[in-house]
């Protein structure tokens, strides 16, 4: 990811994202020339089609140039800042290992358990790297430090019996969840790889994003653009990159690959909603993000549960389907730079309290932007809620290689014939979209009403469960 163009000057590479992508947009510099930098300092922000994520950079000095500025989309693999790591401070000095060796041979021992900055995956370092890299003092740079960093950093990982990984290795395993302790190295000298990290994982589509999301995401404010003419501007070209060009890309590819069927359902959530009140004011969920998509998750996760066929992928190589025993359930979520659909992990296993807080932490990360794209990887099923934008229902597009999406349109009070007599009720839309490769009509209209059951008799969620 560096190179050394002359003794003094290190040139710092975008770094290989992995997971098929080749480019990313600078959108922000945190430092300019003449500003000193450390070893895992975050100097610029960038955006891949997957995700905008910080980026740290892995030596000390003084940054000499900038070879791009914010808005431009860079290849893998060019240079993108020179830094001066002999003509800067005492201390950019002090630690002249990354210099020549900025991707260490041997395994870093693991960073204390604290935040981190959000990076490219296989690709980071903790928020404070002197937590995981000593510094030396006030030890002048000598050849004999510059060619000899491996060995400290490998006894550290052996004498303190953790697994052997390279930083890159352990952020990558960080971001998919794996633990590095329950796997089998593959390297040389029991270092842990990244193919290891990737064989622990199942295979999963590429992240994308929904039809009923697109439809939502032309309600929202584009940068540049309003209403109406105005000063004489009658068009404005908004270039399409980033997540919305990925986006884009996906969905033509699953609308022209999974023959789509949709049904629909209209239901009465009146006791669905009174029990989001009632949840609301448990002692046991305060602080938690109780809503009603809460309850609709939780129905969906019993209806798949009861039919479990419904949870597959399509393997067009082998012609085979493939049955998942796990939900990795993907919920839209507005961003700054466009709508994505990150996942809750083993989703079918959590308790209600456990299914809330992972909610809550998905959309304000989502949010703030800081979605890592390993939360946008191995969703099994998708829930889009139309609703929020007042839209009654919508035909999702599925997300490739998932067998189902299911819309929640806007809760409205409507009249509905209740014990007899016309009453005004909470009532709802629901709309399934599903693979009828993989899921017949049958089974498609069997996971439909048991969500929408659930819906008007909650006590269901006991019942079925």
């Amino acid at each position: 990811m560096t190179t050394m163009t002359d003794a003094a000057l290190a040139e710092f590479k975008m770094p290989d994202v992995g997971e098929g992508l080749t480019e990313a947009e600078i959108l922000k510099w945190y430092v300019q020339p003449g500003d000193a930098v450390t070893d895992g300092q975050v100097v610029c922000e960038v955006e891949t089609a997957k995700a905008a994520v910080e980026l740290p950079i892995p030596f000390n000095g003084v940054v000499r140039e900038l070879r791009f500025p914010e808005g431009t989309t860079v290849d893998v693999g060019q240079v993108i800042i020179a830094v001066d790591v002999a003509g800067g401070s005492g201390s950019a000095a002090a630690a002249p290992a990354p210099v020549s060796l900025p991707e260490p041979t041997a395994p870093e021992p693991e960073p204390a358990p604290q935040g981190r900055q959000p990076v490219l995956v296989g690709y980071g370092v903790s928020e404070a790297s002197t937590k995981r890299r000593p510094r030396k003092g006030d030890v002048v740079a000598a050849p004999a430090a510059v060619t000899e960093p491996a060995p400290a950093p490998e006894a550290l990982a052996k004498g303190n019996g953790r697994p052997l990984a390279k930083p890159p290795v352990r952020k990558l395993a960080k971001d998919l969840g794996v633990d590095l302790a329950s796997l089998t190295p593959s390297g040389p000298d029991g270092v842990i790889t990244r193919e290891d990290v990737h064989a622990a994982v199942a295979p999963a589509p590429e992240p994308v994003v929904t039809q009923a999301q697109v439809q939502a995401q032309s309600q929202e404010p584009v940068a540049g653009a309003s209403a109406g003419v105005q000063d004489g501007v009658r068009e404005t070209r908004i270039p399409v990159k980033g997540v919305r060009k990925a986006t884009a890309a996906a969905m033509v590819g699953s609308a022209f690959t999974a023959p789509h069927v949709t049904e629909f359902v209209t239901v009465d959530v009146t006791r669905t909603m009174k029990l989001v009140e009632e949840l609301k004011a448990d002692k046991e969920l305060q602080g938690l993000r109780v809503n009603p998509l809460l309850l609709v998750a939780k129905a969906l996760l019993v209806a798949i549960k009861r039919n479990p066929e419904i949870s597959a992928a399509w393997d067009e190589a082998a012609q085979e389907i493939v049955r998942k025993h796990y939900v990795n359930l993907g919920i839209a979520a507005a961003t700054p730079r466009g709508l994505i659909v990150p996942n809750i992990k083993d989703a079918h296993a959590k308790t209600l309290p456990e299914l809330a807080t992972a909610l809550g932490e998905l959309v304000s990360t989502a949010r703030e932007g800081k979605t890592s794209p390993g939360a946008m990887q191995g969703g099994t099923v998708t829930i889009t809620n139309v609703g929020v934008f007042g839209v009654d229902t919508g035909t999702p597009i599925l997300n490739p290689g998932e067998p189902a999406i299911l819309a929640v349109g806007a809760i409205k009070l409507q009249p509905w014939v209740h014990k007899g007599k016309v009453k005004p009720r909470q009532v709802t839309t629901l709309a399934l979209s599903f693979d009828h490769r993989l899921v017949d009509g049958e089974l498609g209209s069997k996971v439909l009403a048991d969500v929408a059951a659930i819906l008007e008799q909650p006590k269901r969620l006991i019942t079925w469960a």
